[in-house]
């Protein structure tokens, strides 16, 4: 593996922890930015406790090269240590044009593998499996429902991996900024490079030309040559005053031939137009922007300077969701503020929606309910899925379940839409809701004491498959119709699971 470049941040490390530079710094980076390791930093670091990581540095960590050393430092300085992964740096890093080139791999070269699956199954009916707990991740059969091939990852995926149109290739980014492109039909893994330093997730433009990285460090969206993730462009984003943001995530309209971008500390939402068909919309474009940082070298596309549009917002958005037609933008923020409504067309702002708690609208699913077009959400500080009448984007109903979910999923075939309840006491729990009564129907509880989560459906909407979110974990499916239990394949803390199909035909169901 390539070691990084980042001795432009040599100032960061002077007054570092003697500790850390003795036993952390070789694998983590002497500026804890990573290396053959993780970056240690506190927005890396977000889903991991504190008591955790001391336990992590004690004993070392399951299924990667991580030792313990508690036969080597003391009890107080693996506390020091923890302190001083959990102390944010003095400046927001940088990673420009050049620092990301120098990561760039190329395992094959574009074209040099054929264009036919090297397996006999359906390749639209196939799932991608997240393994978290060893950073793997499975490719299954969708109607054999087994395994077909199972590969090494890079270290904590983070955000859903994205499909090119044909379902051909999967584009993956890890929490440490890592993108990498995998060849579903050859099984393997074609190129790699690392685009950020803490990584929300990316999108793949409609025309399979692009891929657009949303980071929280440095404060960059990253467009990326989706043929070998050769990088285009890096862009600061600003605003107006010069005040920088992470971005919350980033997704595609295809219809709009665009990127969206929703900022975590600006209010505002970016439109940033991949393809030339984006000027044909019934769109004012606004001032366009640029902040390239031009290296002055030639990408494998163009050239082109990617303007943007911004629309300017009431409020925060950490993450939203589209209608079908991609005209209006749903977004809310994690604070419990109302959500909002942004028309696409006129830019701007058209409803407010009453959402109290966490909405967790990147998890939203639609459906027809009594001939009305609704959005369902779970929440994730409070027990209940709040559905939304979408003429009006008046709350219709606030179905009460055992506590706060993260995943809701369906399927245009299936009369019930599912939801976990990830958080507390009933984390073992998952309600089944019938999506014309809006009640719920059955609640499933999988494996006594055991996080149940992030349900989804085959190609067909005859299977469920539902994961078993722990260390000895497994992937749980059952007959979508009878909510019947089929069959348990073990895995190690399986996540998402993410099935071709309905990923690239834009299922209602599921999240794109």
């Amino acid at each position: 593996m390539k070691l990084l470049p980042f001795l432009f941040l040599i100032p960061f490390i002077v007054n570092a922890n003697p500790v850390y530079k003795q036993h952390c710094a070789e694998c983590h980076g002497a500026d804890r930015l990573g290396n053959t390791g993780p970056a240690l930093l506190p927005e890396n670091l977000s889903r991991l406790r504190k008591d955790k990581a001391n336990l992590v540095i004690k004993q070392g960590s399951v299924a990667t090269q991580m030792p313990g050393f508690g036969d080597k430092i003391s009890d107080a300085e693996i506390q020091t240590l923890v302190d001083y992964i959990y102390t944010p740096l003095p400046e927001i890093p940088k990673m420009g044009m050049a620092e990301i080139k120098a990561t760039h791999i190329i395992h094959y070269p574009n074209g040099s593998l054929p264009a036919k699956p090297v397996f006999d199954a359906d390749p639209l009916n196939l799932f991608l499996v997240v393994e978290l707990g060893d950073h793997h991740a499975t490719i299954l059969d969708g109607d054999k429902l087994e395994p077909i091939h199972r590969f090494k990852t890079r270290f904590a995926l983070h955000g859903g991996p994205k499909y090119s149109s044909d379902g051909r290739f999967v584009y993956l980014a890890s929490r440490d900024g890592w993108v990498s492109k995998f060849d579903m039909y050859n099984l393997k893994t074609v190129a790699e490079i690392r685009a950020g330093i803490n990584t929300r997730n990316l999108a793949v433009s409609a025309d399979n030309k692009y891929v657009m990285v949303a980071n929280y460090l440095p404060h960059t969206l990253v467009i990326l040559d989706a043929r070998n993730l050769a990088p285009i462009q890096v862009i600061d984003v600003k605003d107006d005053m010069g005040k920088s943001s992470r971005i919350s995530a980033v997704y595609v309209a295809p219809p709009r031939h665009s990127f969206i971008a929703a900022l975590k500390d600006i209010k505002e939402v970016w439109e940033i137009p991949y393809s030339d068909k984006a000027n044909s919309l019934p769109v004012y474009l606004g001032p366009m922007h640029d902040y390239r940082q031009d290296s002055g070298e030639k990408s494998l596309i163009d050239t082109r300077k990617f303007p943007i549009r911004r629309i300017k917002l009431d409020g925060f958005l950490d993450d939203f969701f589209f209608d079908k037609n991609y005209l209006n933008l749903i977004g809310a923020a994690r604070d419990g503020s109302k959500g909002q409504v942004i028309n696409m067309v006129i830019g701007r702002k058209i409803a407010g929606i009453d959402l109290s708690g966490m909405p967790h609208l990147g998890s939203g699913i639609t459906w027809d309910y009594q001939g009305i077009p609704v959005l369902a959400t779970p929440n994730l500080k409070e027990g209940i899925v709040s559905v939304i009448d979408m003429r009006n984007w008046k709350i219709l109903k606030r179905i009460k379940t055992l506590g706060p979910g993260f995943f809701m999923r369906s399927h245009e075939k299936s009369k019930y839409a599912w939801v976990d309840v990830f958080f507390g006491p009933n984390k073992d729990a998952v309600h089944v809701i019938d999506k014309q009564s809006l009640e719920i129907v059955k609640t499933i509880r999988p494996t006594k004491g055991k996080t149940a989560a992030h349900v989804e459906f085959d190609r067909y909407g005859k299977y469920v498959l539902l994961s078993i979110w722990e260390l000895d974990g497994a992937l749980v499916i059952y007959d979508a119709n009878t909510l019947e239990e089929i069959k348990r394949l073990p895995m190690h803390k399986p996540s998402g699971k993410y099935n071709v199909y309905n990923k690239t035909r834009l299922s209602s169901g599921t999240s794109h």
